[in-house]
Parts: C-alpha cells; structure tokens; sequence
C-alpha cells in the first residue's frame, strides 16, 4: 500500500507508548517505535577520537538495521516525521539519532514533546513542535563520551591487578565509595555507655503516667555507668515531685511536595520494599499507556524522570476540584500549595503526577497488575495529599520538678487530619528519647506521687549502613549522577558484586571493598564527590549554552590521562599490593602460599607460581572445621562446604575422585506437615538467598526469611522464621499463625 504525503509520522522509542499515541491520533498519523537507542559507542573499542575534539564514533547497534530502514521507508511516504522519544537527554539523543539517519530523505523533520501520555498533552506536543535541542544533545553526548574514557581506560587496570571483566564506571565508583565509607565508619566506631532514668508518678486521682528526666541543675547531663545511675537514682528518691510548667500548643504538621525521580525512588523502597530499577520500570509503564477498558488507552502519570516540583495550572484546578468534591472544602487551602525545587533542577518538567485526577486508584485497580496498582496509588494519594491542607495536632509538654532534677512528658493528639487523610506517613523513631502517649490534665504546681524509678542502660549505635533509599538520598544531596541514573547505579553496584542487600542494606563486598581502595587510592581526584557533583554542574552548563561540551572534556582530560599513564605503569606493583601472604606451605614444593583474587574471589595461590601450579580455595580449612569432622557416606573422606551458582553445599574433599554432594541443611526439620525433609539455604539465579526443602521437587516449601528451631507457643508450630523491619525490629513469626515475638539475640561470632 502506498502513503500520501498528507499522512504524518510519529517515531517514539517504546510500542508501549507507540500504541497509546495510535489511539489518539488517528487516520493522519502512523507510529514507529524505535525500540531504544539506534545507535551507540562501539563495545570492542573506546569508540572516541580524542585527538580529534573527542568525536564519538556512533555506530548502529546490532539489529537496529532493520529498524532504521524500516523508519527511512515509513519517512519518505509522509509529509513530516515528528520525533518523539522522551522528553529528556537521552530522548533528545535518540531523536538525534533518528534525525541523522533520516538526512537522505526529503521529509520535513520536527521535535515533539510529550510530558504526559494523554490526548490533549499529545495533540498540543505536535502542535508545538520544534526543532531538536542541540545543547541537549551535546550535553547527553558529553556524559557519554566522559563515561566511555573513564570506564574503558580504568576498567582495564582492575583485569590486572584483580581479574577480568570488572568495571570502574565513573559515577557508579563514587557510589561504591559512599557505601564502603558508611562501612569503615561503622566498623571503626567506638560505641559509649549511657543511661536514662524514667519515673512512674501517680496523681491524686490515681492517675498514671511516665516521664523522662530531662535536665539536672538546669543543664543537660550524661550518666555514663551503672553507679552514676545508682547514685542519681538514690539522690532522686528523696525529693518530693510537682508539677513546674505546663506547655500547649498547637502544630500543623505540612504537606509534602509531589514526587520527583528521587522521592519516588526512596519512598517505594521504604514503603512498597521495591528496587529503584523496579520502580522506574512500573513507572514507565504507567507513563507510556494503560488500557483501560472499551479500546480507551491512556497514560496514568506524567513523565517519571524529573527533579521538578512544579505542577500544571491545569492539573491544580482539577485536583482542587476533585478535594473539595470529595472531601470537603475544609480540606482545601484558600490558595494552591507551591513547592521550591531544588538547585538546578529541570522545571520545563513537571513532578510526578496523575495526568487525571479522576481516575482514583480504585477505579482503575481492574486493569492494573498488582504492583502497578501499588505504584499508581503510592504516586496518586501523594499527588492529592500536596494540595491538602496542613494536619493539625494538640501537644502538651509538662516539666516536672524534683529539687535540681527535671523531667519532661509529651503528649500529642490529632485535631485535624488534613492530608493524611489521605497520605499515610511512615512512624520515624523518635531521636530525643522521649516518649508521647496521653497525659492526665494536670496543674501548675500539683503534687505527684514517686511510684517507681526506672534507670535503663544504652549504647550509642554506629551511623545505619544504607538503604537503596537512603543511598539515593544521599547521592541527591550530594550531586552524584542525575535522576535518571540512581537506578541504574544500585543496579550495576548489585550486578557487579560490589555490594550485597543484607536485611535491606547495602554492605560492601570484600570484592567491591578492594575494587574501592585501588581506585580510590591511585584516582583520588576522580572518584570522589566533590568532582563528580562538579561534573553534574558543568554538564547542566552544557545544557544551558553557558559551556561549551569539548571544552570540558577537555579541561577533564589533560590531567586524568597523567594521573591513568602514572597508574598504569605501577599495574604490577598495585596487583603485589593486594596479595598476601600466609604462614601456610604449598604441600607439593614447600613454598609459601599466597591469598591472590581471581574470577571467583580470593584463593590460595603457590608463591612459586607459574613453576608449581598449585592453588585451592581460602577457606578450605576453615570448611572442615565447621563441619566437625563429619564423613563423606560413600568414601569416609572428610566432607567440606562450598559455593556453588546456587549457593553452600557439601562436598567431598576427596573431589574429583568422589564427587558426592549433597544440600547444606540448618538442622531443622521441614515445617510442611508429613515433609521428612530439611531446611536448606538455597540461591536464586540472581544471588538472592531462600530456603527451602531438602526433598524439593517431592516438597515445594520455601520462604526468603530463615527459620530457626522454635516452636510457636500460639499454635504449636515446630519452626518460626526470623523477620525483621523498621517499625518492630528484629522479630521471630509463625507461618502457621499470627504469632509474633521479640527475636532472640544472636551469640557473638
């Protein structure tokens, strides 16, 4: 069939989002999808002329021929090609692209922008288009291009110090570096003894409360052991308590702004436990288009990757509207809340939003799977919830006398819900060590009654290692890559090996420990914060006309290829660096053995290498020990632990002559009823550990928590597992039931 030149053609980057604009375009328009980037860095080269103003050697990624000739034979038949890929950098970079590809064809070609997937947003995109930003591609073009002579020229030095195929990307080093930081602090804190004193007192009416002793002679105070509590606890007894002052107000407590990028990232992690790269996946889902029913396809939220908080007049009239509908004008501020984005972000964008507020969670649950359903509603109450007035409380602060001593009672009680009504928030823990809960009415000058005196030992705790979500926040506040990038960061950080999510937290591998060091010690000036926030700076200048992109690539270049020639010449040297030596003798020459790293992490390694060839894993005598002293079933050689694509299993020493193994079980029968199985520690094929049965497939039990030995005192269950959260801490839970119970503290290692 052949086109009419009165037909127009719309290119995207996604079908997704290809097959929601067809809906709304009709006859006059085809949709192409170019299905990501056409064109990139080569993988087998640097790919970038440095001699020559660094110019990048694009070529088209494999399989996206067919593509590109596809697009050149769609262009010719139409009047114009509109390019409409995201509205971002790396959007403008495949328009770019695309717009390059298409200079032979005789079409007239116009920049699109569509900050939200919905008819009207779209309509008036085409109407307004322009021409492809320039600056933003030269900016996008920078990152690329700075990203490729880091990565390909670093990467290098750790295949020959440590072992092939690891990565020194240039912002996902400095994140690895934050977190390996976080660990050495932890690790080096020195935890001190302190102590609070709490008193139950009694009113004339009976009445019971508690309070927190606050200050002594009118100056905070440390009790720093056992016996200072003692001495203070004694001196107190013998003073008679009254009330001294009596305190209340009332608080508003405000709404938050909408989502950016970053927001949403951390408040779905600590609320919905998803990964940044899952959240940016179902928000772009949601963005791209939803069929809801009857043919109507429509994009739910607006573009996810902002750092704006900025909302549309027209999105504030509508949800206004929807509040004072719905939930009544008491609701509503006189004025629309406007939120301040931070420095130098992007306010052509929006916040994350719903394109309509009318379409409530509930009533597009039907065609949603469930974690789009969890993400639109996250996305959609926190939306309604900025345009609410503020929550009121009525607090009471009570100061209590005794002789020099004072204590302190909080009270606090909802007045007015306000935008919680709509937005739950998440109970941080309280950081004064005073408690709230409901006080008697009582009186300036009141007499109360001394019930009991409560001393309590504490420790201060090291700084928490990092969660994805207060690793984003962190990288956010400090400049450290760019919205769009956070996920794509702890992703590769993840891959990499470099950091494990232990109980929701990052910790740093011994690998991704090592990796650190090297580049932090012999790239100083590239991998820290401070530069890396200074790159961001001056790839926004790009962006904004203020720098030219080969100037500072340039300014960037100079004094990193010195620092990479100096580096690359002491290889050998920082490679000796990380081997150590052992006490123990290779027992097939007598030379010492050495801890070298491989492809597989640290193993022992003959010094006399490559005459004696002789190597084994590092912990093979710590194997055996654990195991105390148990056989191999089929020959009576000792068995030993080790770790396979799957995780710990047991083996034979005597391997490859006996290659008998068999699953490493905790000792605890499995708790499926008729099951003569054992618990297990099993591994996904993406490194997450589980457990399950040692009988499987025969039993299909499973859980990702680790069960212990206890039994349910509620049901009778023989095995409950260990759980752990923000709100509750460590805890143990039944399968079987509703049980639940403080977790008991593990033995020291």
């Amino acid at each position: 069939m052949k086109g009419s030149k009165n037909k127009n053609l719309v290119i995207v980057e996604s079908p997704t989002k290809s097959k929601t604009l067809k809906k709304f375009l009709g006859k006059e328009f085809e949709v192409e999808a170019t299905l990501g980037h056409i064109k990139d860095l080569p993988k087998s080269k640097l790919g970038v002329e440095i001699e020559n103003d660094f110019q990048p050697d694009y070529q088209v990624i494999k399989g996206k021929q067919k593509v590109i000739s596809r697009l050149k034979t769609e262009a010719k038949k139409v009047a114009t090609v509109y390019l409409a890929p995201d509205p971002d950098r790396e959007g403008e970079a495949i328009a770019w692209h695309v717009a390059e590809e298409l200079k032979g064809v005789k079409t007239r070609i116009r920049r699109a922008y569509f900050n939200e997937i919905t008819k009207s947003a779209v309509l008036k995109g085409i109407e307004g288009a322009g021409e492809i930003d320039q600056r933003m591609v030269q900016a996008q073009q920078a990152r690329r291009v700075l990203d490729r002579l880091v990565g390909y020229q670093v990467s290098p030095i750790l295949w020959k110090t440590l072992h092939y195929g690891l990565s020194a990307g240039r912002v996902q080093s400095v994140a690895l570096r934050v977190v390996c930081e976080r660990e050495a602090e932890i690790l080096d804190f020195k935890s001190v003894e302190y102590w609070s004193i709490k008193a139950l007192l009694e009113t004339d009416k009976r009445e019971k409360f508690s309070s927190m002793l606050a200050k002594i002679d009118g100056q905070d105070f440390a009790i720093s052991n056992q016996e200072q509590a003692q001495k203070t606890v004694k001196d107190i007894e013998g003073q008679k308590f009254s009330v001294a002052e009596i305190r209340q107000e009332e608080k508003r407590r405000f709404p938050y702004p909408p989502y950016t990028t970053s927001t949403l990232q951390q408040d779905a992690s600590r609320r919905l436990y998803f990964p940044p790269s899952k959240t940016m996946l179902l928000a772009q889902q949601l963005y791209e288009g939803v069929e809801l029913g009857q043919g109507e396809q429509v994009g739910l939220i607006t573009y996810m990757r902002t750092d704006s908080v900025r909302i549309a007049n027209e999105a504030l009239g509508q949800v206004r509207k929807f509040i004072a509908l719905n939930l009544g004008e008491n609701y509503l501020p006189e004025k629309p809340n406007f939120y301040k984005s931070k420095k130098l972000a992007q306010e052509a964008h929006e916040a994350i939003r719903p394109t309509y507020v009318e379409n409530a969670p509930e009533k597009v649950k039907k065609y949603l799977t469930r974690d789009q359903f969890k993400m639109y509603e996250l996305i959609w109450t926190r939306f309604v919830a900025c345009q609410i007035m503020p929550a009121v409380f009525d607090t009471v602060s009570v100061d209590l006398k005794a002789g020099k001593y004072l204590f302190r009672s909080n009270s606090s009680k909802l007045k007015f819900d306000g935008f919680l009504k709509v937005y739950e928030e998440i109970k941080e823990e309280n950081g004064n060590g005073q408690e709230e809960f409901k006080l008697p009415e009582l009186k300036a000058g009141q007499g109360l009654k001394l019930l009991e005196l409560l001393p309590e030992q504490h420790f201060t705790k090291p700084p928490a290692r990092y969660s994805e979500a207060s690793l984003i926040k962190e990288m956010e506040a400090n400049g450290i890559g760019r919205p769009s990038t956070y996920a794509t960061i702890i992703s590769t950080l993840k891959q990499r090996k470099y950091v494990e999510s232990v109980q929701r937290r990052l910790t740093p591998t011994e690998l991704g420990t090592t990796v650190n060091r090297i580049l932090v010690q012999n790239f100083p000036e590239i991998f820290n914060v401070g530069f890396t926030a200074e790159m961001e700076e001056e790839l926004d200048k790009i962006e904004e006309g203020e720098l030219k992109w080969t100037e500072v690539l340039s300014d960037f270049y100079e004094p990193f290829s010195s620092i990479l020639q100096k580096v690359s010449e002491k290889s050998k040297e920082i490679k000796k660096s990380q081997q150590e030596e052992t006490e123990e003798k290779c027992e097939k020459c007598g030379s010492p053995m050495l801890i070298k790293w491989g492809r597989h992490g640290r193993f022992l390694s003959c010094s006399n290498y490559p005459t004696c060839k002789n190597a084994k894993p590092l912990n093979h005598k710590e194997e055996k020990q654990m195991l105390n002293g148990a056989k191999c079933e089929r020959c009576g050689s000792d068995l030993v632990i080790k770790t396979g694509r799957f995780g710990r299993f047991l083996a034979c020493s005597n391997y490859p002559e006996c290659k008998n193994t068999k699953p490493l079980t905790l000792g605890i029968p499995c708790p499926k009823p008729g099951c003569t199985g054992e618990v297990t520690e099993k591994r996904t094929k993406r490194g997450k550990t589980f457990y399950g049965c040692s009988r499987y497939p025969e039993c299909k039990f499973s859980s990702w928590d680790k069960p212990v030995a206890e039994k349910c005192p509620q049901c009778g269950a023989a095995v409950l597992v260990e759980k752990q959260s923000k709100t509750k801490g460590d805890y143990l839970k039944c399968l079987s039931c509703d049980y639940e119970s403080v977790a008991k503290p593990q033995p020291a290692a």
